[in-house]
Protein backbone atom coordinates (compact mmCIF):
# COMPACT_ATOMS: atom_id res chain seq x y z
CA UNK A 1 0.00 0.00 0.00
CA UNK A 2 1.14 3.44 -0.82
CA UNK A 3 2.14 5.81 1.89
CA UNK A 4 -0.44 8.76 2.84
CA UNK A 5 2.21 11.47 2.94
CA UNK A 6 5.51 11.52 1.55
CA UNK A 7 7.89 14.75 2.23
CA UNK A 8 11.32 14.90 0.04
CA UNK A 9 13.73 17.63 1.76
CA UNK A 10 11.21 20.14 2.41
CA UNK A 11 12.02 23.53 2.59
CA UNK A 12 9.92 27.15 3.80
CA UNK A 13 11.48 29.99 4.25
CA UNK A 14 9.75 33.64 5.40
CA UNK A 15 12.03 35.94 4.49
CA UNK A 16 15.25 35.40 6.39
CA UNK A 17 13.55 32.62 8.42
CA UNK A 18 13.96 29.18 7.49
CA UNK A 19 10.75 27.80 9.29
CA UNK A 20 10.27 24.37 7.51
CA UNK A 21 14.38 23.50 6.49
CA UNK A 22 14.86 20.11 5.06
CA UNK A 23 12.23 17.94 6.22
CA UNK A 24 12.16 13.94 4.95
CA UNK A 25 9.18 11.55 6.18
CA UNK A 26 6.75 9.50 5.21
CA UNK A 27 2.99 8.97 7.07
CA UNK A 28 1.45 5.15 5.77
CA UNK A 29 -2.39 4.45 5.86
CA UNK A 30 -3.65 4.00 9.53
CA UNK A 31 -0.33 5.33 11.19
CA UNK A 32 -1.07 7.97 14.13
CA UNK A 33 1.87 10.08 13.26
CA UNK A 34 3.14 12.59 16.37
CA UNK A 35 5.19 16.34 14.87
CA UNK A 36 6.64 17.34 18.41
CA UNK A 37 8.33 20.16 19.42
CA UNK A 38 8.30 23.75 20.97
CA UNK A 39 6.53 26.61 19.74
CA UNK A 40 8.00 28.12 16.32
CA UNK A 41 9.76 24.51 15.69
CA UNK A 42 7.53 24.55 12.54
CA UNK A 43 4.49 21.89 13.28
CA UNK A 44 1.61 24.28 11.80
CA UNK A 45 3.44 25.20 9.15
CA UNK A 46 4.03 21.68 7.98
CA UNK A 47 0.59 20.97 8.54
CA UNK A 48 -0.10 23.89 6.07
CA UNK A 49 2.34 23.05 3.37
CA UNK A 50 1.02 19.59 3.55
CA UNK A 51 -2.67 20.53 3.00
CA UNK A 52 -1.94 23.02 -0.04
CA UNK A 53 -2.44 26.42 2.39
CA UNK A 54 1.34 27.75 1.96
CA UNK A 55 3.72 26.54 -0.93
CA UNK A 56 7.22 25.46 -0.39
CA UNK A 57 10.21 27.19 -1.26
CA UNK A 58 11.85 24.14 -2.39
CA UNK A 59 11.20 20.14 -1.85
CA UNK A 60 8.52 18.05 -2.77
CA UNK A 61 5.42 16.71 -0.94
CA UNK A 62 3.04 14.09 -2.23
CA UNK A 63 0.05 13.71 -0.27
CA UNK A 64 -2.25 10.92 -1.48
CA UNK A 65 -0.22 11.12 -4.43
CA UNK A 66 -1.05 14.54 -5.41
CA UNK A 67 1.22 17.71 -5.51
CA UNK A 68 -0.85 20.03 -2.87
CA UNK A 69 0.23 23.46 -4.10
CA UNK A 70 -0.83 22.15 -7.81
CA UNK A 71 -3.67 20.11 -6.55
CA UNK A 72 -4.76 21.61 -3.09
CA UNK A 73 -8.67 21.38 -3.43
CA UNK A 74 -8.56 17.62 -4.32
CA UNK A 75 -5.93 17.11 -1.49
CA UNK A 76 -8.32 19.09 1.14
CA UNK A 77 -11.56 17.07 -0.17
CA UNK A 78 -9.59 14.21 1.61
CA UNK A 79 -8.07 15.85 4.71
CA UNK A 80 -10.09 16.84 8.01
CA UNK A 81 -8.50 19.52 9.90
CA UNK A 82 -8.89 20.20 13.98
CA UNK A 83 -6.99 23.81 15.17
CA UNK A 84 -6.00 24.34 18.18
CA UNK A 85 -9.10 26.84 18.32
CA UNK A 86 -12.53 25.43 17.70
CA UNK A 87 -13.32 28.08 14.90
CA UNK A 88 -17.58 27.15 15.06
CA UNK A 89 -20.20 29.79 14.94
CA UNK A 90 -21.22 30.49 17.94
CA UNK A 91 -24.71 31.66 17.38
CA UNK A 92 -25.58 28.29 15.34
CA UNK A 93 -26.65 25.44 17.10
CA UNK A 94 -24.23 22.11 16.45
CA UNK A 95 -26.85 20.69 13.94
CA UNK A 96 -26.23 24.01 12.17
CA UNK A 97 -22.73 24.54 12.34
CA UNK A 98 -22.52 20.72 10.76
CA UNK A 99 -25.02 21.38 8.19
CA UNK A 100 -23.49 24.71 7.20
CA UNK A 101 -19.80 22.76 6.97
CA UNK A 102 -21.17 19.73 5.19
CA UNK A 103 -22.67 21.59 2.30
CA UNK A 104 -19.27 23.43 1.87
CA UNK A 105 -18.00 20.01 1.40
CA UNK A 106 -20.19 19.38 -1.38
CA UNK A 107 -22.04 16.32 0.83
CA UNK A 108 -24.80 15.45 -0.77
CA UNK A 109 -28.28 16.63 0.47
CA UNK A 110 -29.90 13.95 0.59
CA UNK A 111 -27.19 11.89 2.87
CA UNK A 112 -26.15 14.98 4.95
CA UNK A 113 -28.95 15.11 7.22
CA UNK A 114 -28.16 11.34 8.26
CA UNK A 115 -24.50 12.02 8.42
CA UNK A 116 -24.89 14.75 10.87
CA UNK A 117 -26.98 12.86 12.99
CA UNK A 118 -24.88 10.05 12.98
CA UNK A 119 -21.38 12.02 13.94
CA UNK A 120 -23.79 13.49 16.18
CA UNK A 121 -24.44 10.48 18.20
CA UNK A 122 -20.95 9.15 17.87
CA UNK A 123 -19.28 12.23 19.38
CA UNK A 124 -22.33 12.30 22.38
CA UNK A 125 -23.78 15.55 21.22
CA UNK A 126 -27.13 14.32 20.43
CA UNK A 127 -28.95 15.54 23.07
CA UNK A 128 -27.48 19.33 22.54
CA UNK A 129 -27.84 19.06 19.03
CA UNK A 130 -30.18 22.37 18.92
CA UNK A 131 -28.51 23.98 21.35
CA UNK A 132 -26.65 27.30 20.34
CA UNK A 133 -22.75 26.47 20.39
CA UNK A 134 -21.99 29.54 23.11
CA UNK A 135 -23.88 27.78 25.38
CA UNK A 136 -21.02 24.40 25.26
CA UNK A 137 -18.51 23.98 27.53
CA UNK A 138 -14.72 23.77 25.85
CA UNK A 139 -14.66 20.07 25.71
CA UNK A 140 -18.03 20.03 24.08
CA UNK A 141 -16.93 22.55 21.64
CA UNK A 142 -13.68 20.62 20.93
CA UNK A 143 -15.77 17.40 20.14
CA UNK A 144 -17.67 19.47 17.66
CA UNK A 145 -14.89 20.91 15.89
CA UNK A 146 -13.69 16.77 15.63
CA UNK A 147 -17.10 16.37 14.18
CA UNK A 148 -16.52 19.01 12.22
CA UNK A 149 -13.43 17.83 10.59
CA UNK A 150 -14.42 14.56 10.21
CA UNK A 151 -18.12 14.73 8.84
CA UNK A 152 -16.86 14.55 5.45
CA UNK A 153 -15.02 11.16 6.37
CA UNK A 154 -11.49 11.93 5.34
CA UNK A 155 -9.08 9.12 4.94
CA UNK A 156 -6.50 12.07 6.46
CA UNK A 157 -6.78 13.72 10.12
CA UNK A 158 -4.71 16.79 11.16
CA UNK A 159 -5.05 17.62 14.75
CA UNK A 160 -3.27 20.76 16.03
CA UNK A 161 -3.11 20.79 20.20
CA UNK A 162 -6.68 19.11 20.39
CA UNK A 163 -7.05 19.11 24.16
CA UNK A 164 -5.16 22.83 24.70
CA UNK A 165 -6.95 24.46 26.99
CA UNK A 166 -9.30 21.80 28.11
CA UNK A 167 -9.60 20.66 31.71
CA UNK A 168 -8.56 16.81 32.56
CA UNK A 169 -11.67 15.24 31.87
CA UNK A 170 -12.75 17.32 28.53
CA UNK A 171 -8.74 16.18 27.34
CA UNK A 172 -9.86 12.58 28.82
CA UNK A 173 -13.13 12.22 26.44
CA UNK A 174 -11.26 13.73 23.39
CA UNK A 175 -7.80 11.56 23.80
CA UNK A 176 -10.32 8.56 23.94
CA UNK A 177 -12.30 9.89 20.75
CA UNK A 178 -9.04 10.05 19.25
CA UNK A 179 -8.16 6.76 20.25
CA UNK A 180 -11.13 5.36 18.94
CA UNK A 181 -10.73 6.91 15.89
CA UNK A 182 -7.24 5.16 15.19
CA UNK A 183 -8.47 1.74 15.97
CA UNK A 184 -10.39 1.95 13.37
CA UNK A 185 -7.81 2.61 10.74
CA UNK A 186 -8.18 6.79 10.69
CA UNK A 187 -4.69 8.21 9.48
CA UNK A 188 -3.93 10.83 11.72
CA UNK A 189 -1.12 13.30 12.10
CA UNK A 190 -1.23 15.18 16.10
CA UNK A 191 0.78 18.05 16.34
CA UNK A 192 1.05 18.68 20.42
CA UNK A 193 2.74 19.75 23.45
CA UNK A 194 1.15 17.30 25.48
CA UNK A 195 4.04 14.52 25.60
CA UNK A 196 1.75 12.26 27.72
CA UNK A 197 -0.94 12.31 24.89
CA UNK A 198 1.63 11.89 22.36
CA UNK A 199 3.19 8.57 24.01
CA UNK A 200 -0.49 7.16 24.19
CA UNK A 201 -1.49 7.67 20.75
CA UNK A 202 1.08 7.90 18.66
CA UNK A 203 2.41 5.01 16.23
CA UNK A 204 5.36 7.12 15.27
CA UNK A 205 6.96 10.86 16.25
CA UNK A 206 9.01 12.97 14.42
CA UNK A 207 11.09 15.54 17.09
CA UNK A 208 11.31 18.81 15.63
CA UNK A 209 13.57 22.13 16.62
CA UNK A 210 13.85 25.28 14.80
CA UNK A 211 12.18 23.77 11.31
CA UNK A 212 14.19 20.70 11.44
CA UNK A 213 13.52 16.86 12.31
CA UNK A 214 15.89 16.13 14.61
CA UNK A 215 14.79 12.25 15.28
CA UNK A 216 12.20 10.32 14.08
CA UNK A 217 11.12 6.42 14.87
CA UNK A 218 8.73 4.82 17.31
CA UNK A 219 9.32 5.14 20.85
CA UNK A 220 10.74 2.24 20.88
CA UNK A 221 12.86 2.96 18.09
CA UNK A 222 13.90 5.86 19.68
CA UNK A 223 14.82 4.60 23.06
CA UNK A 224 16.85 1.87 21.88
CA UNK A 225 18.69 4.26 19.49
CA UNK A 226 19.60 6.52 22.37
CA UNK A 227 20.57 4.48 24.96
CA UNK A 228 21.61 1.11 23.48
CA UNK A 229 21.94 -0.37 26.79
CA UNK A 230 18.83 -1.82 29.35
CA UNK A 231 19.06 -1.42 32.96
CA UNK A 232 17.14 -4.18 34.77
CA UNK A 233 16.16 -3.53 38.68
CA UNK A 234 16.17 -7.50 40.61
CA UNK A 235 15.21 -7.51 43.39
CA UNK A 236 15.76 -10.70 45.79
CA UNK A 237 13.79 -12.21 49.21
CA UNK A 238 16.95 -11.82 50.90
CA UNK A 239 20.54 -10.42 50.96
CA UNK A 240 21.89 -12.19 47.68
CA UNK A 241 24.96 -14.40 48.50
CA UNK A 242 28.44 -13.32 47.00
CA UNK A 243 28.29 -16.20 44.50
CA UNK A 244 25.15 -15.22 43.12
CA UNK A 245 26.31 -11.63 42.45
CA UNK A 246 29.57 -13.01 41.02
CA UNK A 247 27.03 -14.89 38.91
CA UNK A 248 25.87 -11.69 37.71
CA UNK A 249 29.05 -9.93 36.76
CA UNK A 250 30.33 -12.83 35.23
CA UNK A 251 26.93 -12.79 32.91
CA UNK A 252 27.92 -12.32 28.85
CA UNK A 253 26.15 -9.11 28.09
CA UNK A 254 26.35 -7.31 31.51
CA UNK A 255 27.96 -4.05 31.54
CA UNK A 256 27.29 -2.48 34.65
CA UNK A 257 26.41 -4.10 38.32
CA UNK A 258 24.70 -2.08 41.49
CA UNK A 259 24.09 -3.58 45.21
CA UNK A 260 21.73 -2.22 46.92
CA UNK A 261 20.81 -4.63 50.31
CA UNK A 262 18.52 -7.01 48.68
CA UNK A 263 18.42 -5.54 45.12
CA UNK A 264 20.27 -5.35 42.68
CA UNK A 265 20.75 -3.38 39.02
CA UNK A 266 22.38 -4.78 36.08
CA UNK A 267 23.33 -2.28 32.58
CA UNK A 268 22.80 -5.37 30.06
CA UNK A 269 23.91 -4.63 26.53
CA UNK A 270 20.74 -5.82 24.78
CA UNK A 271 17.25 -5.59 26.41
CA UNK A 272 16.44 -9.24 24.48
CA UNK A 273 19.37 -10.86 27.48
CA UNK A 274 16.98 -10.45 30.51
CA UNK A 275 15.10 -13.19 29.88
CA UNK A 276 18.22 -15.69 30.00
CA UNK A 277 19.77 -13.27 32.48
CA UNK A 278 17.31 -13.85 35.05
CA UNK A 279 17.45 -17.86 34.44
CA UNK A 280 21.14 -17.20 34.95
CA UNK A 281 20.50 -15.84 38.50
CA UNK A 282 17.92 -18.60 39.16
CA UNK A 283 20.76 -21.59 38.40
CA UNK A 284 22.65 -19.94 40.73
CA UNK A 285 20.12 -19.88 43.23
CA UNK A 286 19.26 -16.74 43.68
CA UNK A 287 15.53 -16.07 45.12
CA UNK A 288 13.90 -13.54 42.90
CA UNK A 289 11.37 -11.32 44.25
CA UNK A 290 10.79 -8.76 41.26
CA UNK A 291 12.27 -7.72 38.01
CA UNK A 292 11.86 -4.26 36.85
CA UNK A 293 13.53 -3.46 33.06
CA UNK A 294 13.90 0.37 33.16
CA UNK A 295 11.57 1.82 30.59
CA UNK A 296 11.82 5.70 28.76
CA UNK A 297 9.02 7.59 28.80
CA UNK A 298 8.73 9.79 25.26
CA UNK A 299 9.50 12.73 27.79
CA UNK A 300 12.85 11.06 28.48
CA UNK A 301 13.41 10.86 24.71
CA UNK A 302 12.16 14.11 23.54
CA UNK A 303 14.08 16.12 26.32
CA UNK A 304 17.25 13.94 25.79
CA UNK A 305 16.72 14.77 21.59
CA UNK A 306 16.63 18.51 22.44
CA UNK A 307 19.33 18.72 25.07
CA UNK A 308 21.41 17.36 22.19
CA UNK A 309 22.06 13.72 23.07
CA UNK A 310 22.27 11.77 19.88
CA UNK A 311 22.92 8.13 19.56
CA UNK A 312 22.93 5.84 16.30
CA UNK A 313 21.84 8.17 13.89
CA UNK A 314 19.65 10.61 15.60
Amino acid sequence: MDPIIEVTDLHRLFGDIHAVDGLNFIIEPGEVFGLLGPNGAGKTTTVRLLNGILPPSSGSIRVFGLNPVERGEQVRQKTGVLTESPSLYERLSASENLTFFGTLAEIPEDVLGGRVEEILSFFELESRAQDKVETYSKGMKQRLALARALLHQPPLLFLDEPTSGLDPEAAQQVNTLIESLSHKGQTIVLCTHNLTEAERLCDRVAVMNSGHVLALGSLSDLSKRLWPATWLDVQFWEMPASSILEAAKSFRGVKQVQVDSVSLSVRLENKEDIPSFVRHLVASGASILRVNPRAHSLEDIYFAIQNGQKAGGL
